[in-house]
């Protein structure tokens, strides 16, 4: 049978697999999908080893900082697919979609009080890891830790990069050894185990499951929930089948384009896919396959030599090349630098130089400081900042290149640089579907200086720290449709979330 690499398999406690245990428990709380999982894989593993059946578990807590409708309802649509392939597939997912704070509270421990082992996703940003230790500490049973994130293992280094460029040579050095072992294609299609496992009567009483039909209401559900209301849900549709859809529209229609438009904000021609890689609805692995095949790739084409070059080493055209760098070097370094540092998400996990440089501006004279709420209402003097930040109060995402420039400006009209990060923190992690993330906190902290280096001219407020305006931006790229799209108030802009914003 396929095997799991050990590399990415960490048991949590010293509890052993207890063979005569009903079934193998899927915790399913990072990788919510049912394809191209390593977490699944291992799973079902243990159970054709014990002869046992699966049990899928997927919960939404309602008590996770930021919780709303709109994440919610990203979630919610995922789940709703799960459920479905399960039964489809003679899988048991149980679904718990829990009704106030503390709902949930002992679920986990009664369902792995009939379990053989349990399993579930090591994801190491946001409460998770916290949420999985506390766990271990709980069970009685082993409790596995799977990681799924992307193509380069997390502890396939113990070292933390501050540049791209090193993180990007150690790739090169080491992904040919990891590059064939690629999660299963629809592992429950044809997974030899037992169907139908049987859970206790008493767990669906005291905790009633999410059926099918219930989550065919989807987003309905949400106004019963104790989650925030005031930040709606967006179009974008979640699960892997929206994902799937969005990856192979952006593979047939907009990669040969990516390299000159990425960064245009008129020409929006991103990927879109962060928010089903943040969720787990899509796989770093099914992309990369997707677009090796359309690339006609084979890894015996990577080189023996590692160089860092953004280019030239994946012996793929340049759009693809680029988009590589974004989906491995780039967003892996986020989880390389969140599985070795717990603070990740502070503002004192910031490299020396740019420490010192931003303390020593700190008290400079800002030409204009906005509050917390002037900034999540779009209420600056700056039209293109304004249209960046409604389009993440509306859409749930911003365009790449804009996000740079509106964490610099956030820099730049903040009280100091520390406020700076907890603003920046703040509004990515409320309204971006995919913030919370371990490269959503790259994104903000390089705002402040790491996986950078000093620029000159030194300046006020920035000191060596990385410029950009919005004078320059609007000169050397197209933004007149953007503007025109994003920078006028609609109804819904005026008030977003300003019920439930607190100052920390």
């Amino acid at each position: 049978m396929h095997q799991v690499p050990a590399i990415r398999i960490r048991a949590l406690n010293r509890a052993p697999i207890q063979p005569s245990g009903h079934f193998v428990l899927y915790w399913m709380i990072a990788n919510r999908r049912l394809t191209a999982n390593f977490s699944l894989d291992r799973a079902l593993e243990l159970c054709s080893e014990l002869h046992k059946p699966l049990v899928i578990f997927e919960a939404l807590r309602c008590d996770y900082p930021w919780a709303s409708d709109r994440l919610h309802g990203f979630v919610l649509d995922g789940m709703a697919e799960n459920a479905a392939a399960c039964e489809r597939y003679g899988i048991t997912c149980f679904c718990y979609l829990e009704p106030a704070r503390g709902s949930a509270s002992g679920l986990l421990q009664s369902l792995a009080a009939d379990a053989c082992a349990v399993v579930t996703d090591d994801f190491p940003c946001f409460f998770l890891p916290r949420m999985v230790n506390a766990a271990a500490a709980k069970l009685h049973v082993l409790l596995e830790a799977v990681d799924s994130n992307g193509l380069l293992p997390l502890r396939a280094t113990e070292q933390v990069f501050a540049r791209a460029f090193g993180f990007r040579r150690y790739l090169q050095k080491t992904l040919p050894d990891h590059i064939s072992h690629v999660p299963r294609n629809n592992p429950l299609l044809s997974a030899p185990i037992a169907r139908h496992a049987t859970l206790p009567a008493a767990i669906a009483k005291r905790w009633p499951p999410a059926n099918k039909d219930v989550l065919k209401k989807g987003r309905r559900l949400l106004a019963r929930l104790p989650i925030d209301h005031q930040t709606p849900p967006v179009a974008i549709e979640g699960g892997h089948s929206a994902g799937r859809r969005r990856l192979m529209g952006f593979l047939r229609r907009k990669l040969s384009r990516y390299t000159d438009e990425r960064s245009e904000p008129d020409l929006d021609a991103t990927s879109g896919l962060s928010p089903y890689l943040h969720f787990g609805h899509l796989s770093p692995h099914e992309i990369f396959l997707e677009l090796a095949d359309l690339e006609h790739w084979r890894p015996g084409k990577l080189p023996l030599q590692s160089t860092g070059a953004r280019e030239g080493w994946w012996n793929m055209s340049a759009p693809a090349e680029n988009f590589l760098d974004q989906l491995v070097t780039w967003r892996e370094a986020g989880f390389n630098f969140s599985s070795h540092r717990a603070d990740y998400d502070r503002y004192d996990s910031l490299p020396p130089w740019a420490q010192a440089t931003l303390q020593e501006h700190a008290r400079d004279e800002r030409e204009r400081v906005y509050t917390l709420e002037q900034f999540e209402s779009a209420t600056t003097h700056d039209p293109l900042w304004n249209a960046a930040q409604n389009q993440i109060v509306r859409e749930g995402r911003m365009h790449n290149y804009m996000r740079m420039l509106w964490g610099k400006k956030i820099l730049e009209w903040s009280r100091s640089p520390r406020e700076a990060a907890r603003i920046m923190i703040e509004l990515n992690n409320k309204y971006g579907i995919d913030g919370r993330d371990p490269n959503s906190y790259s994104g903000i902290f390089w705002v402040l200086g790491r996986y950078d280096r000093p620029w000159g001219p030194e300046r006020p407020v920035f000191g060596t720290v990385r410029y950009m305006s919005s004078q320059n931006t609007a000169r050397k790229l197209s933004v007149r449709i953007y503007l025109e799209k994003y920078a006028r108030k609609q109804p819904q802009d005026s008030s977003a979330g300003l019920s439930s914003v607190s100052e920390r």
